[in-house]
Parts: C-alpha cells; sequence; structure tokens
C-alpha cells in the first residue's frame, strides 16, 4: 500500500544531505531519546518533501489516497487539529456577514469562527435525549423548520457523531440544503474511524472534517479536511490562513501511515473493538439504543455521579475521556488489547455499585443574545466570578472542557438559568468570567 509523503521523507533522509534550513536540529539531534527518531523525518518545504499548500508531489498523491478512502473530491491534511478545520471549513461555506444554521452542540471553535468571519448564528433546538440525559441526534424536521423560517440559510454547520458518539441523518439534511442551493459542513472530528468500519456517517455532506488524532493511530493535532464542489486550490488557500507555513511533517507522515495500517489490516483490528464494545454495552449501563445511529467503538457509560466514578477509574490507573454529571465516556479505539478491556471491566465491576441510572440532567439552556460574536469576542472586557455575573453579557465562551461545547458563548447574556445549570452539572462558579465592559 503506497505512502507517498513518508516515502518522500524517507528517501531524503536516508540521502543523509546537508540541511542548510529549517528545523534548527538539523536531521540530527533531539534532546531526548525518545524523539530522537523522529529528527531525520521532521524537515520544512524544499522539492524532495513538496509543500502543504502548493499542488504537487507528494502531497498530492497522500491527500488524494485519504480523498478516495472518504469518497470525497478533495482532502486537505491539517495540523492544527480539527479547530483548524471548522475555521477553514467555515471559510469555503460561509461570506463574512452571511448567517449559518448551527447545531447548539457545536465546539467552541465554531464560535470562534463566528467571530472571525463575522458570521450571523442561528441555532437549532437542543435536540435533548430526556432517557439518557444526553444530546442526541439532530432531527431533519427541526433543519427544515429552521429553513422554512430563515429562507436565506446557506449553510449548515452539524456536529456529527457527538462526544457520546451519536450520529445524525447526514444525507437527508444535506438534501434539505442543497435543495435550496447550500452547503452542509459536518464537524466529525470524532469519526475518522467509522469508514473503515463500513460506516457510511459523511454521505452528503459538502465538507467533512475529522480528527485523525483523536481515534487514529496518528500523532497530537493531526486532522484532515474532505470536500467536494470546492477548487482544491480554494481549499489550500483558505487553509493556509488558519495553518502555520512551517506545518509538521512527522504529524502529516503519521496520517499517511495510518490510513496505510487501517486499509491493510486496522480495520480489522477495529472490528474486533466494536465486537468488545458491544460486549460492554450489553452487561454495562450505557448508550445502547437501538432506535439510535451510534459509532460502534464509543462506550458512554451510565453513572450514578461522572465526576466521583472518574477519579475512583483515575486512582485504579484508567482514564477515561471525559465525564458529566452522569456518565462516563471511553474512546475505544483499534489500540485497546483484549487486556486492557478485561482490566476496564474488572474495575467497573469492583465499583458496581456506582453505575447507572444516571441523574436527572436538565437540558442546557440556550441563552439570549446581546452582542453579535465578534463584537464580544473581540470588545473590551474585564474578568469576573461568574457567581458575580447574573445580567452581564460574555465576551469568551462558557464551557466545560471536555467537551468544549459552550452553555454562554461570546455576546450571550449570562442568565439567572445559565447560572443555575452550571451549578448543577458542577461547574466552578467561582471562576474567572470575561464580560463585556458596561458603556
Amino acid at each position: 500500500m503506497p505512502t507517498p509523503l513518508y516515502d518522500a521523507l524517507k528517501q531524503y533522509a536516508a540521502a543523509r544531505p546537508l540541511r542548510f534550513h529549517m528545523p534548527g536540529h538539523k536531521g540530527a539531534f533531539l534532546p531526548a531519546p525518545e524523539l530522537a527518531p523522529l529528527a531525520p523525518l521532521d524537515v520544512t518545504e524544499i522539492p524532495p518533501t513538496g509543500n502543504l499548500y502548493e499542488v504537487g508531489e507528494p502531497f498530492d498523491s497522500a491527500q488524494g489516497l485519504w480523498a478516495e478512502v472518504f469518497g470525497f473530491a478533495t482532502c486537505q491534511f491539517l495540523t492544527g487539529g480539527s479547530t483548524m478545520g471548522i475555521h477553514t471549513a467555515l471559510a469555503l461555506c460561509c461570506k463574512p456577514g452571511e448567517k449559518v444554521l448551527l447545531d447548539r452542540n457545536c465546539h467552541r471553535a465554531a464560535f470562534n469562527a463566528l467571530a472571525l468571519l463575522d458570521l450571523e448564528p442561528v441555532y437549532l433546538e437542543r435536540p435533548w435525549l430526556e432517557s439518557e440525559n444526553l444530546i442526541g441526534p439532530i432531527s431533519p424536521d427541526a433543519v427544515e423548520k429552521m429553513l422554512n423560517l430563515h429562507r436565506d440559510l446557506k449553510t449548515i454547520y452539524i456536529t456529527s457523531p457527538t462526544y457520546a458518539g451519536v450520529l445524525s441523518d447526514i444525507p437527508q439534511i444535506g438534501r434539505m440544503i442543497h435543495a435550496r442551493g447550500g452547503k452542509l459542513f459536518v464537524d466529525g472530528a470524532h469519526g475518522a474511524h467509522l469508514p473503515f468500519l463500513g460506516v457510511d456517517a459523511f454521505q452528503g455532506a459538502d465538507a467533512v472534517v475529522v480528527s485523525a488524532h483523536k481515534t487514529l493511530p496518528a500523532m497530537g493535532q493531526s486532522a484532515l479536511l474532505f470536500a467536494n464542489g470546492f477548487d482544491p486550490a480554494m481549499v489550500r488557500r483558505r487553509a493556509s490562513v488558519y495553518g502555520s507555513s512551517s506545518p509538521s511533517y512527522p504529524m502529516m507522515a503519521s496520517m499517511d501511515l495510518a490510513r496505510q495500517w487501517l486499509l491493510d489490516r486496522g480495520a480489522e483490528a477495529y472490528r474486533q473493538t466494536a465486537a468488545q464494545v458491544a460486549r460492554l454495552r450489553e452487561d454495562y449501563p450505557s448508550l445502547s439504543r437501538p432506535d439510535l445511529f451510534l459509532d460502534p467503538t464509543r462506550f458512554t457509560l451510565s453513572v450514578q455521579d461522572g465526576p466521583a466514578f472518574t477519579r475512583a477509574l483515575e486512582e485504579m490507573n484508567i482514564f477515561p475521556e471525559m465525564e458529566d454529571g452522569g456518565h462516563v465516556v471511553f474512546i475505544c479505539t483499534a489500540q485497546d488489547r483484549e487486556e486492557d478491556f478485561s482490566q476496564l471491566r474488572a474495575a467497573l465491576d469492583q465499583l458496581q455499585d456506582g453505575l447507572g441510572p444516571c441523574p436527572p440532567i436538565p437540558a442546557p439552556p440556550l441563552p439570549e443574545r446581546g452582542l453579535s460574536p465578534r463584537a464580544a469576542l473581540f470588545g473590551d472586557s474585564i474578568p469576573r466570578p461568574l457567581e458575580d455575573c447574573q445580567g452581564e453579557i460574555s465576551a469568551g465562551q462558557i464551557a466545560p472542557y471536555p467537551p468544549g461545547v459552550p452553555v454562554v458563548a461570546p455576546g450571550e447574556v449570562i442568565g439567572k438559568k445559565e447560572l443555575s445549570y452550571l451549578r448543577k452539572i458542577g461547574y466552578n462558579m467561582r471562576s474567572e468570567a470575561r464580560v463585556i465592559l458596561p458603556r
């Protein structure tokens, strides 16, 4: 299986060239034995290694192979995580000042993009699963309702899968916006592995960003942007606005290699992981409703006290991805071994008394708007303890992390119901929030 970028880097390193160019380690030295093997492959934009933001090899081939796997016309390597992809995709889909329809479960990076591009957000109602106390899939009916109310909407932003592994009906939502001549962007940050499991999660989208580093054997911050219907040169130019002009070649090579490994034997390993997760869902209280389209490898456990349960796991040297008041989320990948799942099971059995049902958790409120995202994020502000901020306009995001989904976004009013919700989920009310200076 070809690995065009990795092969080019190896060939350059094997020639033992005189490196009178960046990086400063010259391919010879990094001051830690664990990092030293990466030095020869850590290069810059020179003819043998290509330029990420220009047409040519080895990037044309390396990115083209990824595009083929996902069924898109274009793939762009990203070294700034899915955050870079969110900014790039919204810049491709929207003109400054336009409206964009967002699901309120979107990552905080989306709110920064709204401010940077001066976009006008229109929010979908939160699809709350009361029986699970979790955000559910985006309903095509809810999308259609908002499109009928806002006839000038030309871009939809959907998060799918969610942190808990819930997938939305992307093809149906795509058909709705395409009928109006618009674009659908999907933040699929947690779904880079899904095509290798045979899950067609993104068909119908015009642009999709996935974080290779979240679920694949790829280095931190490595991500991929896929697109249909956009000039590839424009995709490169937009990405270059938000990315470093010195992107990490080891990171990009890791994506090249991850694709090869997955097509070679990793997909079978992922299927084994999915089977392990299916058994976990059968044996422990978790998100496993048959009426939901779920990531086969995401394990969302129901517990009585998320933070307490997670601390108990950490004392056993087990570190899940995140928790909320009534859930603990485990990212399971092809790198989790059978003995890892056995160790997790032993811990869950030991903590049996703390397992679900999870306590009732209200749906997050939708705050009132006081200013545009741009005016708030770049306006004059002061820090103030959150507990003293009732009635103030937030200049930043109040977002438990992970998952990094804002309860209050820039420009929104910190109201009584928002403060009540944050207290209920255990947010630190003495932490500082930035609020707009009164005029």
